[in-house]
C-alpha cells in the first residue's frame, strides 16, 4: 500500500468535567488525529497523550511536531505491505511511541478498509462483545465517590477502577470496601508513590483488590519487581510499558502480574499485539487502557480488546462519560451492561464530523499529494 498523503490535526476536546489523577487535572483532552490516504481510500487514527507531559514524557503539541516534521517524511510517498515494514521505517526515531502510533494505527485502519474487512479481523480478534469497566477519578468527597460507584454497579459494570494518590488512598479504600465488600475494584496510582510507601501497600493488601496499577515511577520496572515480591496484591504496569522490549524486561524481573495495553503508549497496534503474545506465553493477563480518547480512538481500542488474553475488563467508556458532544456523529455506547461491540465496518467504526473537527482544530497540515 502506497501512502499518498497525511492530514494531521491537533485538537482540543472539552471534557464534561475535570479528570483528576495523581499527576494533575485535565479540563480538556488534547489529541492528534491523522487521516491517511492511499489512492481513493482514507482512514483515521487518534493519539491522545494529553496536553502536558505529565502522564508520559510525550504531549499532544510535541506529538504533532514529531509526526509532521520527522515521521511523515519517512512515510509519505512510500509503499508498505505490512505493519512490520511501516514500524521499521520509523525506527530511526528514538522513543516517541504516541507519535509513531498516530501513523502506525492509521496504516492498520486504512489496510482494513482496503481489504474490506473489520479491523478486529486483521488483528486476529473476533466480533464478540468485550467486557468494560467503570473508572472514577479523584472526587471532591468520599460520599460523592460512593454514590458514583453505587450507580455504576447498578448499571452492570463488572469492575471499577479508582484513582488513588497520597492522601486519597487508605481512608478512601476503607470506605469503599466497607460499603461494597464483595465487588471487584482496583486502584490506579499513576506513579504517585515510591518504595518508601511499602508499608502502605502492605496495608492495601487487606482490601483484596484485583490489582494495583502503576504505583511507582513512570519509567521503572525494577522497583516494581521489589514491590511485587513484598505484597500479595497483583501489580499492573501501565506507564512503564512503552515498548515490547520493556514489557519483556518487566516480565523477566517479575515486576507485574498484569499489563495494561494502550496502543498509543506502546507505539501502535503491532507492538500491542506483540506485547500481548509475550504476556500470554508468560501467564501475564492483559487488558486495554484508555487515554480519554474520542470515539475514533475508543473505537480502535474496542477492536484491539477482542483479541485473546484480554482477561480483565478494559477501560472503554461510553461517549457520555467524558463528552457532551462527541467528535464523531456516532457515539460510543454500551451494547449491554458493561459490554461493547466491535464495529462490523472495514476501516474506522467512527470518523470525525467535519464541522466539529474544524471547530476543535488548533493546528493542521496536509502532507503529500
Amino acid at each position: 500500500m502506497r501512502i499518498d498523503a497525511l492530514d494531521v490535526y491537533y485538537l482540543k476536546n472539552q471534557l464534561l468535567k475535570p479528570w483528576v489523577t495523581a499527576y494533575g487535572k485535565d479540563d480538556a483532552t488534547y489529541t492528534i488525529m491523522v487521516r491517511m490516504t492511499s489512492g481513493s481510500e482514507t482512514a483515521w487514527s487518534e493519539a491522545s497523550p494529553l496536553m502536558a507531559p505529565m502522564y508520559s514524557p510525550e504531549f499532544a503539541q510535541g506529538v504533532y511536531i514529531v509526526v509532521t516534521q520527522f515521521l511523515a517524511p519517512m512515510i509519505v510517498g512510500r509503499s508498505f505491505d505490512s505493519a512490520v515494514e511501516i514500524n521499521e521505517a520509523m525506527s530511526a526515531i528514538k522513543g516517541n511511541p504516541f507519535a509513531k502510533s498516530a501513523i502506525e494505527i492509521a496504516w492498520w485502519t486504512l489496510e482494513s478498509k482496503r481489504r474490506g474487512v473489520p479491523l478486529h479481523v486483521l488483528l486476529g480478534g473476533s466480533d464478540q462483545e468485550v467486557a468494560t469497566g467503570a473508572d472514577f477519578g479523584i472526587q471532591e468527597s468520599i460520599d460523592t465517590l460512593l454514590a458514583l460507584i453505587d450507580e455504576a454497579i447498578k448499571e452492570g459494570y463488572p469492575r471499577i477502577k479508582l484513582k488513588a494518590k497520597p492522601g486519597w488512598d487508605l481512608n478512601m479504600l476503607q470506605a469503599v470496601r466497607s460499603t461494597f465488600p464483595d465487588f471487584t475494584f482496583h486502584i490506579d496510582c499513576n506513579s504517585g508513590y515510591s518504595l518508601a510507601d511499602l508499608e502502605l501497600f502492605r496495608q492495601i493488601d487487606r482490601f483484596h483488590l484485583a490489582m494495583i496499577e502503576q504505583p511507582l515511577f513512570h519509567a521503572d520496572v525494577r522497583d516494581h519487581a521489589k514491590l511485587q515480591a513484598s505484597i500479595e496484591t497483583p501489580i499492573c504496569l501501565d506507564e512503564s510499558i512503552t515498548s515490547v522490549r520493556v514489557a519483556r524486561e518487566a516480565i523477566e524481573l517479575g515486576a507485574c502480574k498484569f499489563i495494561n495495553i494502550k496502543p498509543g503508549r506502546v507505539g501502535g497496534l503491532l507492538p500491542a499485539l506483540q506485547i500481548n503474545t509475550i504476556c500470554r506465553e508468560a501467564g501475564i493477563g492483559c487488558w486495554v487502557g484508555g487515554m480519554l480518547e474520542t470515539a475514533i480512538g475508543v473505537g480502535i481500542c474496542i477492536e484491539l480488546a477482542t483479541i485473546g488474553n484480554m482477561v480483565y475488563p478494559s477501560d472503554l467508556l461510553p461517549s457520555s462519560f467524558f463528552y457532551e458532544e462527541e467528535l464523531s456523529l456516532d457515539r460510543i455506547v454500551h451494547s449491554g451492561p458493561g459490554r461493547m461491540k466491535p464495529s462490523s465496518k472495514p476501516g474506522n467504526g467512527y470518523v470525525p464530523d467535519p464541522q466539529r473537527l474544524q471547530a476543535r482544530t488548533l493546528a493542521t497540515i496536509h502532507l503529500g499529494g
